[in-house]
């Protein structure tokens, strides 16, 4: 299944074939004034990699796959801890420290839906790796059309 972001234009797609048959890291599916919505692949093993956003909030389901989610006030004190799989949601409030862990033998297909946007519009990262260096170099911030909260905390990851 072909994923075009169409921008803050109304759109509608069948999300869940989207999200498993997406094969990247994280693929921006759709990009709104206040939200966005990402597929994500998580190689066996593998992991969200963990991060705070102090100004956006998470919405994110599972389907295909295994994990665990955890969740805490900081990088080194995530007391919140849940086995999750096809069809559990994880909601993940803002400033909250969090990853989701593949335990599984197949990928983990996820989808987020982020408020307020959070990505560069349309923006296909295949690997982690691709991601964290876009990010660090500069190149994936969501469009200034987006409307961003303006207390400039920034993203971190661990």
């Amino acid at each position: 299944m072909e994923i075009t972001d169409n921008g803050p234009q109304p759109n509608a797609f069948d999300i869940e074939t989207a999200t498993v048959e997406n094969e990247n890291y994280r693929t921006v599916a759709w990009t709104g004034k206040y939200l966005q919505v990402t597929l994500m692949s998580i190689a066996p093993g593998e992991s969200i990699g963990l991060e705070v956003h102090p100004e956006t909030d998470q919405f994110l389901r599972i389907d295909a796959g295994q994990g665990r989610c955890v969740m805490g006030p900081a990088e080194d004190d995530l007391p919140f801890s849940q086995e999750v799989g096809d069809g559990w949601s994880i909601q993940v409030p803002a400033g909250t420290w969090h990853d989701v862990v593949n335990t599984g033998e197949e990928d983990l297909k996820v989808y987020a839906v982020y408020a307020p946007s959070h990505h560069a519009a349309g923006k296909v990262h295949a690997t982690f790796a691709d991601a964290e260096a876009d990010e660090e170099a500069g190149g994936d911030e969501p469009p200034s059309w987006t409307v961003q909260p303006g207390s400039g905390a920034s993203d971190e990851t661990a």
